[in-house]
């Protein structure tokens, strides 16, 4: 048995009754650069939408197109909708627990007094949900003031200006 300077196993090309035997390697698809001139094309990748103009929590808005993490949606014709779920909380600040806590032994009755002091904490989510005929997104996006409420609202206003045109 001669070995070829490619194979120095002695053999020229893999057998199929080697299970040890692996063949030659080919693209996802299985497209190989030798693709018989009757085959199928290679697939091609899609044309690249352009640069993000707004970034809404995981939604990307280009000039054409909404990117979002499930997929692509056309920007053409697409519908937003901005849904509030946010409420306001009132509980006892950290300090006046430590304050609370240390005047316990100085004063006793009158450091308690400190456990009454509220303050208002707003949390929740804002949910930005996208449309195009049978495709649908929603983003969950956590807020802890009005600021950033408002500044969804605006970004989605101008988002739905773009879909319009």
């Amino acid at each position: 048995m001669t070995s070829s300077p490619s194979d120095p196993w002695g053999g020229s090309a893999p057998r199929p009754d080697d299970p040890w035997s692996v063949p030659p390697a080919t693209p996802p698809g299985g497209y190989s650069p030798t693709t018989p001139p009757g085959g199928n094309p290679p697939v091609q990748a899609a044309p690249d939408p352009g640069p993000v103009i707004v970034q809404i929590a995981e939604i990307s808005v280009t000039s054409t197109t909404v990117l979002t993490p499930t997929g692509n949606l056309p920007l053409a014709g697409s519908h937003w909708q901005v849904n509030d779920y946010w409420f306001s909380q009132q509980r006892i600040p950290r300090w006046a627990i430590i304050v609370a806590i240390a005047g316990f032994c100085v004063l006793t009755v009158f450091s308690l007094l400190f456990l009454l002091v509220k303050e208002t904490v707003m949390q929740g989510t804002v949910q930005v949900t996208v449309t195009n005929g049978s495709l649908q997104y929603v983003a969950r996006i956590p807020v802890t003031d009005q600021a950033t409420v408002t500044s969804i609202n605006q970004q989605v206003n101008y988002v739905r200006t773009l879909a319009a045109l």
